[in-house]
């Protein structure tokens, strides 16, 4: 084997034994580590991403996510984030004035509610369970936002519970946007946390129209918990890197699927 193509993948084997050891690892870091340019540090990164191994992240790459596993929001949203601003576009687009619309938990619906203020959408109410979005929009002029109390999940920055539940049930939406940390074709949408799921449900049920909003690399998983039945989907709006073969399998349930 000739000898730079053994010190490539000797780096590459010590990058992701630094991935596995801290969770994390940046461009920045990498350089000054290995004493090689930023260039070559996002090749490994892009190699090592193609392969599974990592995640590629905003300036560096991450563990490889696991559909059972709950992840810090800090995390999240550094991850597919062009691919979440195009879904969150899309998203925002079906939202109508006057009408009421509820907003998950997640990195993809805080994208929505970014959306929402770029696009003015006049006198619309957005109920959330969530703190970041609620903060996102505590003070966009058109929009009134009602918050869901209850037991606060830190990791997610959202409140679940019982206390939740039941101020959910006292609402009625035109929509519901939920983003779920997997997908799959036999069970449905899922997430890690069965609060989370539960109040899902209830937020399901309080919905005239539901749309799941993921990107394409939470297709085909299945997380711990399953949040609800597939005839109450409307439609799935993910990115154009979505498996064929899955979104096809939706279309044959009736599921409008939009790939932004």
């Amino acid at each position: 084997m000739p000898r730079a193509r053994l010190l490539t993948e000797q780096r590459r084997r010590s990058v992701l034994d630094l991935v596995d050891q801290d969770g994390q690892v940046t461009v920045g870091d990498l350089v000054k580590r290995f004493a090689i340019s930023a260039v070559t540090v996002r090749s490994d990164l892009d190699a090592l991403a193609s392969i599974g191994a990592v995640v590629r992240s905003h300036g560096g790459a991450v563990r490889r996510l696991e559909a059972t596993q709950d992840y810090p929001l800090r995390t999240k949203e550094t991850l597919h984030r062009d691919e979440k601003v195009r879904i969150g576009k899309a998203a925002a687009e079906l939202v109508r004035a006057g009408e009421t619309i509820i907003l998950d938990s997640g990195t993809t619906t805080a994208e929505i509610a970014r959306q929402l203020k770029r696009v003015k959408i006049q006198s619309i109410t957005v109920i959330t369970n969530a703190l970041n979005i609620g903060m996102e929009l505590a003070d966009v002029a058109g929009i009134s936002l009602i918050m869901i109390g209850g037991l606060l999940r830190p990791v997610s920055c959202s409140f679940v519970g019982p206390q939740a539940e039941a101020m959910m049930n006292e609402f009625h939406a035109d929509r519901l946007f939920l983003a779920v940390d997997g997908f799959d074709l036999e069970n449905g949408p899922s997430t890690p946390d069965v609060l989370e799921a539960q109040l899902n449900n209830v937020m399901i049920r309080s919905a005239k129209e539901v749309n799941v909003v993921t990107d394409f690399s939470k297709l085909g998983r299945r997380s711990v918990s399953r949040i609800g039945p597939y005839n109450r989907i409307r439609r799935l709006i993910t990115d154009n890197r979505a498996s064929q073969e899955f979104t096809e399998g939706l279309r044959k349930r009736g599921i409008e699927v939009i790939e932004a």
